[in-house]
């Protein structure tokens, strides 16, 4: 979707009468677009917001008692609409971006700056619009077959560098690069930290591919392991394989994944298994 093509719904917000009349002005001559409010210090930003739920909000970032970044945390980062902090300092422009403001505005601004801020906005906004549409058209995908939606979001995510872990009223950070492998218990995963165990409840396709595949593979329906923790393939007797890990633990390969395993891992050659009772 164009991004000039996005009609928004903007809200000023600053302490400074002449500040606010300024943006007023230039979003007054913006197309496509319509101011529903004006706020003058924080709290009353954070209501303006949560009533009229604009698209997009020009933020002052210095306001006596609820600063910007203030209001953006009462709000929460995950609901704020799109956001150009408007500020006379530029220390704050990197602490913005941390917050994930689209833009900032060094005041004083001209109307090429200005006008640049916007189209950033504009950009954010329409971007926003199409991957509502996707995220729409995925579960219609995930009624028809629920596999579907787990395995497209997992691939659009980041990979994994540390899983949350709850359990007795807390939670626990995992760092991924710590997990030897992971098995699986029913509807839930067992990470393999050491001697530790921890319990998450998650798919193992969807946690196959978020992970990393350089550091890690799935060599079973029930099992994936890190690449460098893997001393030696074994092939018992009755055709059965398994991967023997650093300490001393075995993990069942399936035979439809052994020949992946065995060029990621650039090898050829499979060590008997001893304890296969063959």
């Amino acid at each position: 979707m164009p991004s000039d093509a996005v009609t928004i719904r903007a809200l000023i917000v600053d302490d400074e009468p002449l500040a606010r009349e300024r943006l007023h002005e230039l979003l007054d001559e913006a197309p496509r677009l319509t101011v529903v409010g004006n706020a003058e210090d924080g709290p009353a930003a954070v209501d303006a917001i949560r009533q009229q739920a604009p698209d997009l909000v020009f933020l002052d970032v210095q306001m006596p008692g609820m600063s910007g970044i203030d209001v953006i945390e009462e709000i929460g980062r995950d609901a704020m609409p799109t956001t150009v902090f408007v500020t006379a300092y530029d220390q704050y422009a990197i602490k913005a971006f941390d917050l994930a403001a689209v833009d900032y505005l060094l005041k004083p601004f001209d109307d090429e700056r200005f006008e640049e801020a916007l189209r950033r906005a504009r950009e954010q906004i329409a971007n926003q619009e199409d991957e509502a549409i996707s995220e729409r058209l995925l579960h219609l995908l995930q009624e028809r077959d629920p596999s579907l939606l787990d395995e497209a979001e997992a691939r659009e995510e980041p990979y994994l560098e540390r899983i949350a872990v709850q359990g007795r009223g807390k939670a626990r950070i995992v760092p991924v690069e710590n997990i030897s492998h992971i098995t699986a218990d029913g509807s839930y995963a067992e990470l393999h930290v050491g001697d530790d165990t921890y319990v998450i409840r998650e798919r193992m396709k969807t946690l196959a591919a978020r992970l990393d595949p350089d550091e890690f593979v799935r060599v079973h329906r029930s099992a994936i392991v890190r690449l460098d923790e893997i001393e030696l393939i074994l092939r018992g007797g009755g055709g059965d394989y398994a991967v023997r890990l650093r300490d001393d633990i075995r993990v069942s390969v399936s035979r439809s994944r052994i020949d992946e395993l065995q060029n990621r891992l650039g090898v050829d050659v499979l060590q008997r298994d001893d304890n296969s009772g063959t």
